[in-house]
């Protein structure tokens, strides 16, 4: 069985409080340094009266994690690769001979 998609009720606009927010998906306009990023089928509330909009957090969050620029790189720092430690007794055939 297919659940329903449950739409959560329009809440009262901070802004006019004339109007009514509504979830709506709606394509995201932003900034990253120079160019402009789109993101399609983003969550908002929209007011039906004065045109607020309030985006998801979660959604925000999201994206703002994407969009960082340290994205994908590591945590933490990579260790320094320890030199070959010598064996007493064992000498390291040299380069010149």
């Amino acid at each position: 069985m297919n659940k329903p998609d449950i739409q959560p009720h329009p809440i009262p606009c901070r802004d006019c409080s004339a109007g009514m927010m509504h979830p709506r998906l709606i394509t995201y306009f932003t900034w990253l340094g120079e160019e402009l990023i789109t993101v399609p089928n983003f969550p908002a509330w929209i007011c039906d009266m004065c045109g607020k909009r309030d985006y998801d957090e979660k959604a925000i969050s999201w994206l703002s994690m994407l969009l960082n620029p340290t994205a994908g790189n590591p945590t933490r720092k990579k260790l320094a690769s320890a030199k070959p430690r010598s064996t007493p007794g064992h000498a390291h055939p040299s380069i010149d001979s």
